[in-house]
Protein backbone atom coordinates (compact mmCIF):
# COMPACT_ATOMS: atom_id res chain seq x y z
CA UNK A 1 0.00 0.00 0.00
CA UNK A 2 1.49 3.36 -0.99
CA UNK A 3 1.97 6.19 1.56
CA UNK A 4 -0.65 8.47 -0.03
CA UNK A 5 -3.30 5.81 0.35
CA UNK A 6 -2.36 5.21 4.00
CA UNK A 7 -2.54 8.96 4.74
CA UNK A 8 -5.89 9.19 2.94
CA UNK A 9 -7.34 6.35 5.01
CA UNK A 10 -5.95 7.81 8.26
CA UNK A 11 -7.37 11.24 7.45
CA UNK A 12 -10.73 9.64 6.62
CA UNK A 13 -10.76 8.05 10.06
CA UNK A 14 -10.30 11.50 11.65
CA UNK A 15 -12.96 13.18 9.53
CA UNK A 16 -15.43 10.37 10.20
CA UNK A 17 -15.46 11.32 13.91
CA UNK A 18 -15.08 15.09 13.80
CA UNK A 19 -16.27 15.92 17.32
CA UNK A 20 -14.27 13.16 18.95
CA UNK A 21 -11.18 14.14 16.95
CA UNK A 22 -11.53 17.78 17.99
CA UNK A 23 -11.93 16.85 21.64
CA UNK A 24 -8.91 14.56 21.34
CA UNK A 25 -6.84 17.40 19.90
CA UNK A 26 -7.97 19.79 22.64
CA UNK A 27 -5.24 18.72 25.05
CA UNK A 28 -2.56 19.27 22.40
CA UNK A 29 -4.08 22.63 21.42
CA UNK A 30 -4.04 23.82 25.02
CA UNK A 31 -0.52 22.51 25.60
CA UNK A 32 0.97 24.14 22.50
CA UNK A 33 -0.85 27.42 23.13
CA UNK A 34 0.28 27.40 26.77
CA UNK A 35 3.93 26.93 25.80
CA UNK A 36 3.82 29.87 23.35
CA UNK A 37 1.85 32.21 25.63
CA UNK A 38 3.89 31.51 28.76
CA UNK A 39 7.24 31.91 27.00
CA UNK A 40 6.01 35.12 25.32
CA UNK A 41 5.00 36.53 28.72
CA UNK A 42 8.38 35.62 30.20
CA UNK A 43 10.26 37.10 27.22
CA UNK A 44 8.09 40.21 27.40
CA UNK A 45 8.89 40.65 31.08
CA UNK A 46 12.59 40.33 30.32
CA UNK A 47 12.32 42.88 27.50
CA UNK A 48 10.38 45.30 29.73
CA UNK A 49 13.07 45.06 32.42
CA UNK A 50 15.79 45.71 29.85
CA UNK A 51 13.86 48.73 28.50
CA UNK A 52 13.41 50.15 31.99
CA UNK A 53 17.08 49.74 32.90
CA UNK A 54 18.26 51.18 29.59
CA UNK A 55 15.79 54.02 30.09
CA UNK A 56 17.76 55.13 33.15
CA UNK A 57 20.54 56.39 30.93
CA UNK A 58 22.94 55.31 28.21
CA UNK A 59 26.26 53.50 28.79
CA UNK A 60 26.12 53.84 32.57
CA UNK A 61 28.38 52.32 35.18
CA UNK A 62 26.85 52.15 38.67
CA UNK A 63 29.48 52.57 41.40
CA UNK A 64 27.65 51.42 44.50
CA UNK A 65 28.87 51.54 48.08
CA UNK A 66 29.14 48.16 49.79
CA UNK A 67 26.92 47.60 52.83
CA UNK A 68 28.41 47.88 56.28
CA UNK A 69 31.35 50.10 55.35
CA UNK A 70 31.72 53.40 57.11
CA UNK A 71 28.11 54.12 58.09
CA UNK A 72 25.58 56.43 56.48
CA UNK A 73 27.30 59.73 57.24
CA UNK A 74 30.96 58.98 56.77
CA UNK A 75 33.75 57.80 59.01
CA UNK A 76 34.57 54.33 60.29
CA UNK A 77 37.82 52.42 60.00
CA UNK A 78 37.25 51.19 56.46
CA UNK A 79 37.53 53.59 53.49
CA UNK A 80 34.11 54.44 52.07
CA UNK A 81 32.69 55.65 48.79
CA UNK A 82 32.54 59.40 49.42
CA UNK A 83 31.40 62.49 47.59
CA UNK A 84 34.94 63.60 46.73
CA UNK A 85 35.49 60.34 44.81
CA UNK A 86 33.50 61.84 41.94
CA UNK A 87 36.58 63.89 41.01
CA UNK A 88 38.59 60.71 40.52
CA UNK A 89 35.83 59.18 38.40
CA UNK A 90 35.58 62.34 36.25
CA UNK A 91 39.32 62.27 35.57
CA UNK A 92 39.22 58.83 33.90
CA UNK A 93 39.49 58.88 30.11
CA UNK A 94 36.23 57.74 28.55
CA UNK A 95 33.97 59.10 31.29
CA UNK A 96 31.79 61.82 29.73
CA UNK A 97 29.39 62.50 32.59
CA UNK A 98 28.94 61.83 36.30
CA UNK A 99 26.31 62.22 38.97
CA UNK A 100 26.16 61.39 42.66
CA UNK A 101 23.23 60.07 44.64
CA UNK A 102 22.56 59.89 48.36
CA UNK A 103 19.08 59.14 49.65
CA UNK A 104 17.10 59.57 52.83
CA UNK A 105 13.46 59.55 53.86
CA UNK A 106 11.57 62.47 55.28
CA UNK A 107 8.11 63.85 55.85
CA UNK A 108 6.76 66.58 53.60
CA UNK A 109 3.96 69.06 53.87
CA UNK A 110 2.52 71.80 51.74
CA UNK A 111 -0.29 74.14 52.72
CA UNK A 112 -2.96 71.41 52.81
CA UNK A 113 -1.18 68.06 52.40
CA UNK A 114 1.18 66.15 54.67
CA UNK A 115 3.11 63.05 53.56
CA UNK A 116 5.41 60.67 55.44
CA UNK A 117 8.30 58.44 54.39
CA UNK A 118 8.98 60.35 51.18
CA UNK A 119 12.24 59.53 49.42
CA UNK A 120 14.60 62.50 49.10
CA UNK A 121 17.50 62.26 46.65
CA UNK A 122 20.57 64.41 47.07
CA UNK A 123 22.41 64.73 43.77
CA UNK A 124 24.33 66.98 41.39
CA UNK A 125 23.28 69.19 38.44
CA UNK A 126 24.28 66.60 35.80
CA UNK A 127 21.80 64.08 37.17
CA UNK A 128 19.09 64.78 34.52
CA UNK A 129 21.45 64.25 31.58
CA UNK A 130 23.19 61.20 33.06
CA UNK A 131 20.00 59.49 34.23
CA UNK A 132 17.76 60.82 31.43
CA UNK A 133 15.38 62.57 33.79
CA UNK A 134 13.39 65.20 31.90
CA UNK A 135 12.22 68.30 33.76
CA UNK A 136 9.04 69.33 31.95
CA UNK A 137 8.02 72.20 34.23
CA UNK A 138 10.59 74.64 35.58
CA UNK A 139 14.24 73.59 35.75
CA UNK A 140 16.81 71.51 37.63
CA UNK A 141 19.16 73.18 40.11
CA UNK A 142 22.49 74.52 38.83
CA UNK A 143 26.14 74.52 39.97
CA UNK A 144 25.72 77.76 41.92
CA UNK A 145 22.80 76.35 43.88
CA UNK A 146 24.81 73.15 44.47
CA UNK A 147 27.78 75.09 45.91
CA UNK A 148 25.54 77.26 48.10
CA UNK A 149 23.49 74.25 49.25
CA UNK A 150 20.42 76.19 48.20
CA UNK A 151 17.09 75.08 49.64
CA UNK A 152 15.51 74.29 46.29
CA UNK A 153 13.90 71.10 45.02
CA UNK A 154 12.63 69.33 41.92
CA UNK A 155 9.58 67.14 42.52
CA UNK A 156 8.73 63.80 40.92
CA UNK A 157 5.64 63.76 38.74
CA UNK A 158 3.18 62.00 41.07
CA UNK A 159 4.61 63.67 44.20
CA UNK A 160 3.88 67.09 42.69
CA UNK A 161 0.29 66.03 42.04
CA UNK A 162 -0.13 64.72 45.58
CA UNK A 163 1.17 67.92 47.11
CA UNK A 164 -0.42 70.52 44.85
CA UNK A 165 -3.08 68.82 42.72
CA UNK A 166 -3.94 71.01 39.74
CA UNK A 167 -2.12 74.05 41.15
CA UNK A 168 1.18 75.16 39.64
CA UNK A 169 3.90 73.94 42.03
CA UNK A 170 6.67 76.19 40.66
CA UNK A 171 7.61 78.79 43.26
CA UNK A 172 5.62 77.05 45.99
CA UNK A 173 7.22 76.12 49.31
CA UNK A 174 7.20 72.74 51.02
CA UNK A 175 8.50 71.85 54.46
CA UNK A 176 10.56 68.75 55.22
CA UNK A 177 11.86 67.37 58.53
CA UNK A 178 13.74 69.73 60.85
CA UNK A 179 11.61 72.57 59.44
CA UNK A 180 13.67 72.70 56.27
CA UNK A 181 11.70 74.90 53.87
CA UNK A 182 12.30 74.10 50.19
CA UNK A 183 11.28 76.14 47.17
CA UNK A 184 9.99 74.11 44.22
CA UNK A 185 11.87 75.06 41.05
CA UNK A 186 10.91 72.14 38.80
CA UNK A 187 8.77 69.05 38.20
CA UNK A 188 10.18 65.96 36.50
CA UNK A 189 8.37 64.19 33.70
CA UNK A 190 6.57 60.93 34.45
CA UNK A 191 9.11 58.07 34.54
CA UNK A 192 7.38 55.28 36.47
CA UNK A 193 8.75 52.47 38.61
CA UNK A 194 12.06 50.81 37.75
CA UNK A 195 12.94 47.85 39.95
CA UNK A 196 11.90 48.91 43.44
CA UNK A 197 12.31 52.64 42.84
CA UNK A 198 9.34 54.88 42.10
CA UNK A 199 10.97 57.81 40.35
CA UNK A 200 7.73 59.79 40.33
CA UNK A 201 7.32 59.66 44.13
CA UNK A 202 10.69 61.18 45.09
CA UNK A 203 12.19 64.66 45.04
CA UNK A 204 15.66 66.01 44.32
CA UNK A 205 17.80 68.51 46.23
CA UNK A 206 21.46 69.62 46.04
CA UNK A 207 23.51 66.87 47.68
CA UNK A 208 25.14 69.28 50.15
CA UNK A 209 21.71 69.91 51.65
CA UNK A 210 21.35 66.17 52.34
CA UNK A 211 24.69 66.15 54.16
CA UNK A 212 23.91 69.22 56.26
CA UNK A 213 20.23 68.80 57.09
CA UNK A 214 19.27 65.15 56.69
CA UNK A 215 22.41 62.99 57.15
CA UNK A 216 24.84 65.09 59.19
CA UNK A 217 28.06 63.37 60.33
CA UNK A 218 30.71 64.48 62.82
CA UNK A 219 33.32 62.53 60.81
CA UNK A 220 32.56 64.13 57.44
CA UNK A 221 35.23 66.84 57.72
CA UNK A 222 37.89 64.15 58.16
CA UNK A 223 36.72 61.20 56.07
CA UNK A 224 34.28 62.85 53.68
CA UNK A 225 30.56 62.42 53.22
CA UNK A 226 29.48 58.93 52.25
CA UNK A 227 27.38 58.50 49.13
CA UNK A 228 25.30 55.55 48.02
CA UNK A 229 25.95 55.74 44.28
CA UNK A 230 28.17 57.45 41.78
CA UNK A 231 27.01 57.23 38.15
CA UNK A 232 29.61 57.30 35.42
CA UNK A 233 28.40 57.84 31.88
CA UNK A 234 30.92 56.25 29.51
CA UNK A 235 31.61 57.29 25.95
CA UNK A 236 29.90 54.89 23.55
CA UNK A 237 33.13 54.52 21.54
CA UNK A 238 35.21 53.59 24.58
CA UNK A 239 35.82 50.07 25.89
CA UNK A 240 33.60 49.96 28.98
CA UNK A 241 35.61 47.21 30.69
CA UNK A 242 38.83 49.18 30.31
CA UNK A 243 37.21 52.38 31.64
CA UNK A 244 35.79 50.52 34.64
CA UNK A 245 39.20 49.02 35.38
CA UNK A 246 40.72 52.53 35.31
CA UNK A 247 38.03 53.81 37.69
CA UNK A 248 38.76 50.99 40.13
CA UNK A 249 42.51 51.59 39.92
CA UNK A 250 42.28 55.36 40.51
CA UNK A 251 39.90 54.98 43.46
CA UNK A 252 42.05 52.26 45.02
CA UNK A 253 45.17 54.45 44.69
CA UNK A 254 43.39 57.47 46.16
CA UNK A 255 42.35 55.44 49.22
CA UNK A 256 45.67 53.64 49.56
CA UNK A 257 44.13 50.17 49.38
CA UNK A 258 44.32 47.12 47.16
CA UNK A 259 41.81 46.54 44.35
CA UNK A 260 40.40 43.56 46.28
CA UNK A 261 39.63 45.85 49.25
CA UNK A 262 37.55 48.42 47.36
CA UNK A 263 34.48 49.36 49.43
CA UNK A 264 32.14 49.36 46.46
CA UNK A 265 31.02 47.37 43.43
CA UNK A 266 30.72 48.53 39.82
CA UNK A 267 27.91 47.24 37.63
CA UNK A 268 26.87 48.13 34.12
CA UNK A 269 23.37 48.07 32.72
CA UNK A 270 24.23 44.85 30.91
CA UNK A 271 25.23 43.27 34.24
CA UNK A 272 21.90 44.22 35.79
CA UNK A 273 19.96 43.00 32.77
CA UNK A 274 21.88 39.71 32.83
CA UNK A 275 21.07 39.24 36.53
CA UNK A 276 17.40 39.92 35.93
CA UNK A 277 17.51 37.72 32.84
CA UNK A 278 18.79 34.78 34.87
CA UNK A 279 15.79 35.08 37.18
CA UNK A 280 13.29 35.35 34.32
CA UNK A 281 14.97 32.46 32.50
CA UNK A 282 14.39 30.20 35.49
CA UNK A 283 10.80 31.41 35.62
CA UNK A 284 10.45 30.77 31.88
CA UNK A 285 11.74 27.22 32.28
CA UNK A 286 9.21 26.59 35.03
CA UNK A 287 6.39 27.89 32.84
CA UNK A 288 7.57 25.74 29.94
CA UNK A 289 7.52 22.64 32.12
CA UNK A 290 4.01 23.46 33.33
CA UNK A 291 2.89 23.87 29.72
CA UNK A 292 4.71 20.64 28.83
CA UNK A 293 2.51 18.79 31.31
CA UNK A 294 -0.50 19.94 29.27
CA UNK A 295 1.10 18.42 26.17
CA UNK A 296 1.71 15.19 28.07
CA UNK A 297 -1.93 15.05 29.13
CA UNK A 298 -2.92 15.72 25.51
CA UNK A 299 -0.71 12.83 24.36
CA UNK A 300 -2.29 10.48 26.87
CA UNK A 301 -5.68 11.57 25.56
CA UNK A 302 -4.61 10.71 22.01
CA UNK A 303 -3.37 7.28 23.07
CA UNK A 304 -6.60 6.60 24.95
CA UNK A 305 -8.81 7.57 22.02
CA UNK A 306 -6.67 5.61 19.57
CA UNK A 307 -7.00 2.49 21.74
CA UNK A 308 -10.77 2.97 21.74
CA UNK A 309 -10.63 3.49 17.97
CA UNK A 310 -8.71 0.22 17.50
CA UNK A 311 -11.32 -1.63 19.54
CA UNK A 312 -14.21 -0.05 17.62
CA UNK A 313 -12.59 -0.74 14.23
CA UNK A 314 -11.37 -4.27 14.88
CA UNK A 315 -13.67 -5.72 12.22
CA UNK A 316 -12.51 -3.06 9.72
CA UNK A 317 -8.91 -4.04 10.47
CA UNK A 318 -9.76 -7.70 9.85
CA UNK A 319 -11.37 -6.90 6.51
CA UNK A 320 -8.36 -4.86 5.41
CA UNK A 321 -6.03 -7.66 6.41
CA UNK A 322 -8.13 -10.21 4.50
CA UNK A 323 -7.80 -8.18 1.28
CA UNK A 324 -4.02 -7.94 1.51
CA UNK A 325 -3.11 -5.24 4.03
CA UNK A 326 0.09 -6.15 5.88
CA UNK A 327 0.66 -5.56 9.63
CA UNK A 328 2.93 -2.64 8.69
CA UNK A 329 0.10 -1.09 6.62
CA UNK A 330 -2.21 -1.29 9.65
CA UNK A 331 0.51 0.03 11.98
CA UNK A 332 1.28 2.98 9.71
CA UNK A 333 -2.41 3.78 9.28
CA UNK A 334 -3.07 4.20 13.00
CA UNK A 335 0.30 5.78 13.71
CA UNK A 336 -0.25 8.39 10.98
CA UNK A 337 -3.75 8.99 12.30
CA UNK A 338 -2.31 9.76 15.75
CA UNK A 339 0.38 11.99 14.22
CA UNK A 340 -2.20 13.86 12.14
CA UNK A 341 -4.26 14.47 15.27
CA UNK A 342 -1.17 15.91 16.98
CA UNK A 343 -0.10 18.00 13.99
CA UNK A 344 -3.53 19.49 13.37
CA UNK A 345 -3.85 20.12 17.11
CA UNK A 346 -0.37 21.67 17.04
CA UNK A 347 -1.28 24.02 14.18
CA UNK A 348 -4.46 25.10 15.96
CA UNK A 349 -2.46 25.50 19.18
CA UNK A 350 0.07 27.73 17.41
CA UNK A 351 -2.74 29.92 16.08
CA UNK A 352 -4.35 30.13 19.53
CA UNK A 353 -0.98 30.74 21.24
CA UNK A 354 0.16 33.51 18.88
CA UNK A 355 -3.27 35.13 18.90
CA UNK A 356 -3.50 34.83 22.69
CA UNK A 357 -0.05 36.36 23.16
CA UNK A 358 -0.93 39.34 20.97
CA UNK A 359 -4.29 39.81 22.69
CA UNK A 360 -2.76 39.49 26.17
CA UNK A 361 -0.10 42.06 25.31
CA UNK A 362 -2.64 44.55 23.99
CA UNK A 363 -5.25 44.16 26.74
CA UNK A 364 -3.13 43.21 29.77
CA UNK A 365 -0.63 45.17 31.86
CA UNK A 366 2.28 42.90 30.91
CA UNK A 367 4.34 43.13 27.75
CA UNK A 368 4.52 40.02 25.59
CA UNK A 369 7.16 39.08 23.01
CA UNK A 370 6.47 36.15 20.69
CA UNK A 371 9.59 33.98 20.54
CA UNK A 372 9.83 32.12 17.17
CA UNK A 373 11.79 29.29 18.77
CA UNK A 374 8.90 28.68 21.17
CA UNK A 375 6.60 28.06 18.19
CA UNK A 376 9.03 25.54 16.72
CA UNK A 377 9.50 23.94 20.15
CA UNK A 378 5.78 23.65 20.82
CA UNK A 379 4.91 22.34 17.36
CA UNK A 380 7.81 19.89 17.38
CA UNK A 381 6.76 18.65 20.80
CA UNK A 382 3.24 18.10 19.51
CA UNK A 383 4.60 15.96 16.66
CA UNK A 384 6.70 13.92 19.08
CA UNK A 385 3.65 13.42 21.28
CA UNK A 386 1.78 11.97 18.30
CA UNK A 387 4.60 9.55 17.49
CA UNK A 388 5.21 8.47 21.07
CA UNK A 389 1.64 8.04 22.20
CA UNK A 390 0.37 6.78 18.85
CA UNK A 391 2.83 3.92 18.53
CA UNK A 392 1.31 1.63 21.18
CA UNK A 393 -2.27 1.72 19.76
CA UNK A 394 -0.89 1.36 16.22
CA UNK A 395 1.23 -1.63 17.21
CA UNK A 396 -1.72 -3.21 18.97
CA UNK A 397 -3.83 -2.85 15.80
CA UNK A 398 -1.06 -4.40 13.68
CA UNK A 399 -0.88 -7.44 15.94
CA UNK A 400 -4.58 -8.34 15.69
CA UNK A 401 -5.29 -11.80 14.33
CA UNK A 402 -7.21 -11.43 11.04
CA UNK A 403 -9.61 -14.31 11.77
CA UNK A 404 -10.38 -13.07 15.28
CA UNK A 405 -10.78 -9.55 13.94
CA UNK A 406 -13.32 -10.70 11.34
CA UNK A 407 -15.35 -12.44 14.03
CA UNK A 408 -15.44 -9.28 16.17
CA UNK A 409 -18.87 -7.72 16.46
Amino acid sequence: MNPNEIISIAWGGIIHNKIRSLLTMLGVIIGVAAVIVMISISAGTEAAIADQINGLGANLAFIQSSLGRGGPGGGGNTPSLVYDDIEMVESVNGVVGTAVEQTATTSLKSDSVQLTDVSIVGTTPDFPSVREVVVTDGRFFNETELERKAKVTVLGYSLAQELFGDDDPIGQTITADNNVRLTVIGVADEKGIVGSTDFDAQFYVPIGLIFDKFLPSQFARFAGNNVRLIYAQIDGTADMDVVISQIELKLANSKGIELTELPFSIQTQDDIIATQGAATEAFRSLLAWVAGVSLLVGGIGIMNIMLVSVTERTREIGIRQSVGATPNDIRYQFLIEAILLSLVGGLLGVAVGVGGSILFGKTGDMQTVIVPSSIALAFGSAAMVGVFFGFFPANKAAQLDPIEALRHE
